[in-house]
């Protein structure tokens, strides 16, 4: 290959990454947004929540704490209803917190007093998101909000995020130079916040991708195999805990506000008998306690005959996490796991979902995903503006396909590999294809007219 041939190809290489990138950034750009304003407010959920509502959530310490019989009893006479889980104070000076599903049909969390049984008050059960204005933080996140379409949006926008880093990083990286700007130069004008994206992309990138990675494994598509793959290969949630004990068709997702993501999908055992008298609330607080669960822990109420109790937990040191299934009518251990018990890509998933909620390592983690999140959202912000003050007037100023339209191989090759790695982003880039496809076509026929 000559020099000049080298250089030909060097520069359709450049050109067709930089305009895959322009037109990807433009189109993930809205969803950076939403996930980097929300995923930086709900790392900080148990702090807004405690501010937010503190005369619920905190108590004056002193005396014996009462029985979960007679906390359960109480909230109830306050909120008749039926009973759905438990949860005992997970601190000196924290609240019991008791689930009711009234009579209208809706669940709400009543917060009492566990050494006096005062009901403090309630809110509309807000889940594993503590309160309901968390709630609508964790749904806009996820756009479940937008149904099955939101989460394979949100799912395709993570996977572009990932190909938009390693594009970034290329043309960060300039011809003819080791490295690209490491700090912004510029003054002002368009010049200072390309600057400031290139700056912001290249000391971030690592950030982003692992937000983009780990939170993949909630997706429909990309962690709906994941989960499948990794529980096939015996390295997800391990088989054979049910040892021939029969199984309902609910999945753990539902009986529960919070389980191990890697756990969420397995079936919930069924108690052995259809009728007897159930075990007493406070018989099966004192027995998951024997068996060591950690504070925080909440046990759900039995789902009809053959339902069971089950006490779960998912502390900010994940080795704590657990799931306990008993029988409502013998107390039986019918499931116990934890952390330990999983495979090698579900201790992966585990940690990494973790970490990516900022509740691994404490106030440093929140504070370096914080940061991470307010970089995304400043590489869109600079990434539009960069394009607002480039694009002619009346155009979307995409960069021009190369004159002859060629292709480099490795290209190619990326964007196959990308594709089948996230089978969203795959199907984007068929459509984003079609449309070039269809705009080249357009304007050979308007020239040649």
């Amino acid at each position: 290959m000559t020099e000049q041939t080298h250089r030909g190809a060097s520069a359709a290489l450049y050109r067709a990454i930089w305009r895959w990138h322009f037109i990807a950034g433009l189109v993930v750009l809205p969803f950076m947004l939403i996930l980097a304003i929300t995923g930086g407010i709900y790392l900080f959920k148990d702090e807004i929540n405690d501010a937010a509502y503190s005369n619920l959530r905190f108590v004056q310490t002193g005396g014996t704490a009462l029985p979960a019989s007679q906390i359960t009893a109480a909230a109830l006479e306050a909120h008749p209803g039926t009973l759905k889980s438990y949860q005992p104070a997970p601190a000196p000076d924290r609240s019991a917190e008791v689930d009711i599903l009234g009579e209208d049909g809706l669940k709400d969390t009543l917060y009492v007093d566990p050494y006096t049984g005062k009901v403090l008050g309630s809110l509309w059960d807000g889940g594993a998101a503590g309160s309901p204005a968390m709630y609508v933080v964790r749904k806009l996140h996820s756009l479940e909000y937008v149904g099955w379409l939101g989460n394979r949006l949100i799912e395709m926008a993570a996977g572009w995020m990932v190909l938009l880093v390693g594009t970034g990083l290329f043309l960060w990286m300039p011809r003819g130079r080791k490295l690209g700007t490491t700090r912004i130069k510029a003054k002002r004008g368009r010049p200072w916040w390309r600057d400031l994206h290139a700056v912001t992309g290249f000391y971030c990138a690592i950030f982003i991708v692992f937000l983009a990675m780990t939170g993949l494994p909630w997706s429909s598509v990309w962690g709906g195999k994941f989960y499948e793959y990794a529980y096939a290969l015996g390295l997800g949630m391990p088989d054979g805990y049910w040892s021939n004990k029969p199984v309902s068709t609910q999945p753990v997702s539902e009986a529960v506000d919070r389980a191990p993501w890697i756990m969420e999908n397995q079936p919930m055992p069924l108690s052995t008998a259809a009728e007897g008298v159930p075990q007493a609330l406070d018989t099966v607080v004192a027995k998951v306690e024997e068996l060591g669960i950690v504070p925080g822990y909440a046990i759900s109420m039995p789902s009809g005959a053959t339902g069971v109790f089950t006490a779960s937990v998912y502390p900010n040191d994940i080795t704590y996490e657990r799931v306990i299934h008993l029988d409502q009518y013998s107390g039986d251990v019918l499931y116990d796991a934890g952390l330990q018990d999983l495979g090698t890509l579900g201790r992966w998933a585990e940690w990494g979902i973790s970490v990516h909620m900022g509740q691994e390592w404490g106030l440093l983690n929140q504070i370096v995903l914080l940061m991470a999140c307010m970089a995304m959202a400043m590489l869109a912000v600079s990434g539009a503006t960069m394009w607002w003050k480039r694009r002619p007037s009346g155009a979307l100023g995409v960069p021009q396909v190369p004159a002859d339209w060629r292709i480099p191989r490795t290209l190619m090759i990326m964007a196959l590999a990308a594709g089948i790695f996230f089978p969203l982003v795959g199907l984007s880039m068929l459509v984003l294809v079609a449309v070039e496809l269809v705009v080249y076509l357009l304007g050979r026929r308007k020239r040649l007219a």
